[in-house]
């Protein structure tokens, strides 16, 4: 019998301690690129991702699983408007309300053109964003090319992955049947699959930033902010101080946001109506307001709207005292 195609990377991965490496950022293309055609198995696959774990991601195999899924991407997403933010949401939220949704809708009115996308609800008791963008009333398109027209009417559209790199909305859903996150995680916060301008990436865990970064820079892009947002998702926590990285024009950036608040104790539960009286404003909430200004603060100065965070506070609270209080 002849070797599976695919068994060299499960080989090369597992191996061993002293006989296992790193795959190559050209190996990690391959690899990536049998996957997204069907060529491995699920045992493999499953194997594949599980090794690739417990050994962790290097940027350099994130970059070759990226250099592979986004030419996908862009067959998908054939003649959507150029975006000005793209905008990742995989993480789905359990203690706080998703402010973040709101965030992006101000930016939008306000001539932001935001793709966001996200991933299927992969993990039990998480509010995901197409949920959260339905019940607010928000029409989420059912093709590409409605999504195109969103964009370009209302600047703001969403996009599941299943829509534009169909085989990685499957890779996520094996989280519950491995128990785990995998890498697919990773790559999906990374993809920027319709080239916006500027990509906001979020994380659990700070450890990830760096992958996250350095993976993109591989790939050539030139500008992208990264922080550990709240639940995961691109949304500053207003009462906690917020390291910001990435890159402007290719070159590294760092700034700080201080927190607004002390610290505050989470509401635990997620409600969409809560969020709709906040923009109404019908209801108020401290924390969920200085949420949506702090993000937009964050991307206005990503984009280079602001030439500071400074300026992005100031600029984000106009847009929000002269919100639109009937769109949502």
């Amino acid at each position: 019998m002849s070797e599976h195609a695919f068994a060299p990377f499960v080989r090369t991965l597992g191996r061993g301690k002293r006989a296992r490496r790193d795959l190559t950022r050209e190996e990690a293309a391959e690899a990536m690129g049998h996957i997204l055609q069907g060529e491995a198995t699920q045992a493999q696959i499953g194997a594949f991702l599980m090794l690739l774990r417990v050994k962790e991601e290097t940027p350099e195999e994130l970059a070759g699983f990226l250099e592979a899924c986004r030419p996908v991407c862009s067959h998908y997403l054939v003649g959507l408007p150029k975006a000005d933010v793209d905008w990742p949401s995989y993480a789905g939220k359990k203690k706080h309300h998703p402010w973040y949704v709101l965030a992006a809708r101000l930016l939008a009115h306000n001539g932001v053109r935001v793709f966001m996308h996200g991933g299927p609800a992969h993990t039990p008791e998480r509010h995901y964003t197409d949920e959260s963008l339905r019940k607010l009333g928000c029409k989420l398109p059912c093709t590409v090319a409605e999504a195109s027209e969103q964009l370009h009417d209302e600047g703001f559209t969403y996009l599941g992955v299943d829509q534009f790199c169909p085989p990685l909305s499957t890779l996520l859903m094996l989280r519950f049947q491995l128990g785990l996150r995998s890498p697919i995680n990773t790559l999906a916060r990374n993809l920027n699959p319709a080239q916006a301008t500027l990509s906001l990436q979020s994380v659990f865990h700070p450890a990830y930033l760096n992958l996250h970064l350095e993976a993109s820079r591989l790939c050539g892009d030139r500008n992208l902010l990264l922080f550990k947002g709240e639940g995961g998702e691109v949304e500053i926590r207003p009462d906690a101080r917020t390291s910001i990285g990435g890159l402007r024009g290719g070159e590294r950036v760092e700034a700080v946001l201080d927190s607004a608040l002390p610290r505050q104790a989470p509401p635990g539960t997620v409600s969409t109506d809560h969020l709709r009286a906040v923009w109404r404003g019908e209801e108020s909430d401290a924390y969920g307001e200085a949420a949506v200004r702090q993000t937009v603060a964050t991307t206005l100065w990503g984009l280079g709207k602001a030439k500071d965070l400074e300026e992005g506070t100031k600029a984000a609270q106009a847009l929000w005292t002269a919100r639109d209080r009937d769109a949502l």
